[in-house]
């Protein structure tokens, strides 16, 4: 058996196989891999101006990708636009906000976010399994079929 023979084959699942789940206001989550062993979790979103992610701390690091509209930190100056990379270190604490209609971003993420409340204090933690859990529940919910997400 030759190297080529025994490497492993990519995995690939379409757009269409893959659906968005409303999570509320026309914001809108797909998760896309979850590797539980790992902590790995790869999300998409599409959120709408005025969305904000509950102040958080993750415990690892994080990339994002902007695709369409802007998005930025209320803590941070800078504005995520489509094209633009963003690394997150481990042990950041930040608010996301949505600044434009339909601003979709990609999120590889490592770790657990500790969602914090006005003290600074840890109110709940959101990992890959419990987006997944949610990502499900809101494709049952919304009548899609069960996605084949990638899982360890």
């Amino acid at each position: 058996m030759t190297m080529i023979e025994s490497a492993p084959s990519a995995i690939h699942r379409g757009a269409d196989e893959m659906p968005f789940v409303d999570i509320g206001g026309g914001n809108k989550l797909k998760v896309l891999q979850v590797k539980e062993g790992e902590g790995l979790w790869i999300v998409e979103n599409v959120f709408q101006a005025g969305f904000a992610v509950q102040t958080h701390r993750h415990t690892g690091p994080v990339w994002g990708y902007t695709t369409t509209g802007a998005w930025k930190y209320k803590e941070s100056e800078y504005v995520n636009r489509a094209g633009s990379f963003l690394y997150e270190p481990a042990g950041s604490v930040h608010t996301l906000t949505c600044i434009e209609d339909d601003t979709r971003v990609w999120f590889h993420m490592y770790g657990v976010n500790l969602n914090l409340d006005a003290d600074g204090n840890v109110e709940s933690i959101a990992d890959g399994t419990s987006a997944l859990a949610a990502y499900y529940a809101l494709c049952e919910a919304q009548g899609l079929p069960r996605p084949n997400v990638l899982v360890d």
